[in-house]
């Protein structure tokens, strides 16, 4: 039986059905939006910064006025529809956790607030940008937590090559944020390309990119990785994974 899917467009009204006057703001952010404050169409264009084409994947924040088990129930099927046809779950928080969501969740704040459009409602005002204290924390937190993610996923692999590059693909966005989040510590305009984000990442905290490049492509269906150099690539993402995080903990 084939999996029942929906659309952005069938996704905001239909969220705006089942959650009623309580919808404050239904968000894109991510790769697939635009940068906050640009102009002109987020549908068309190059290979965003997730490294994704923008019809791809998209990242949905929706934001209530409040949150019970019954609305989180009347929009179950809207949100399995909307996993199937491929994208993350939505983010749903309720206003008052966005406006002090900063500090546990700096990242998520800051990818937000820097590239985003609002597809229903409008985003509260007062949440300013994130502090970089806070953001160089759950850096850390983050960064050690996929490491050890990695390494429970080549435990879990036991050397099979199709495993490996499954692991690989499913930890290659994760990755991204981090990247991006280090070179936004340090000042760094976010480049729209993922392979330069790649590359600008891995100049300032002295890993080598080679492995993560491979990433990108085979993901993207650019260049697939041979089974045959699935444990070879594997093994210097580790390397570049351990590295970026020795990096961070040192507060560079």
């Amino acid at each position: 039986m084939a999996k029942v899917t929906i659309t952005q467009d069938q996704l905001t009204p239909r969220l705006q059905t089942a959650l009623g006057a309580d919808l404050v703001a239904v968000v894109l952010y991510g790769s697939a939006a635009r940068p906050a404050g640009a102009t002109g169409d987020a549908t068309t264009g190059a290979t965003s910064a997730g490294g994704v084409a923008p019809s791809g994947a998209r990242n949905i924040l929706v934001l209530v006025r409040t949150l019970t088990p019954s609305a989180l129930r009347s929009v179950a099927r809207t949100t399995h529809e909307w996993i199937a046809a491929g994208h993350p779950a939505p983010l749903i928080m309720t206003e008052g956790e966005w406006r002090t969501s900063r500090d546990i969740f700096a990242i998520e704040v800051a990818d937000i607030l820097e590239r985003h459009e609002v597809l229903v409602g409008a985003l509260p005002t007062g949440v300013a940008a994130v502090d970089p204290a806070h953001l160089r924390h759950q850096l850390e937190f983050e960064a050690m937590g996929k490491l050890l993610a990695i390494r429970q996923g080549i435990l879990a692999a036991d050397g099979d090559p199709a495993r490996e590059l499954q692991l690989l693909a499913a930890t290659k966005s994760a990755v991204l944020v981090l990247f991006r989040t280090l070179l936004r510590l340090h000042g760094e305009p976010i480049p729209a390309d993922a392979a330069e984000v790649v590359r600008r990442a891995a100049g300032r905290a002295g890993f080598d990119p080679a492995p993560f490049m491979r990433v990108l492509a085979h993901v993207t269906g650019t260049a697939a990785i041979p089974k045959g150099d699935a444990d070879a690539v594997l093994t210097g993402y580790h390397q570049g994974i351990e590295r970026f995080v020795a990096f961070v903990d040192a507060g560079s």
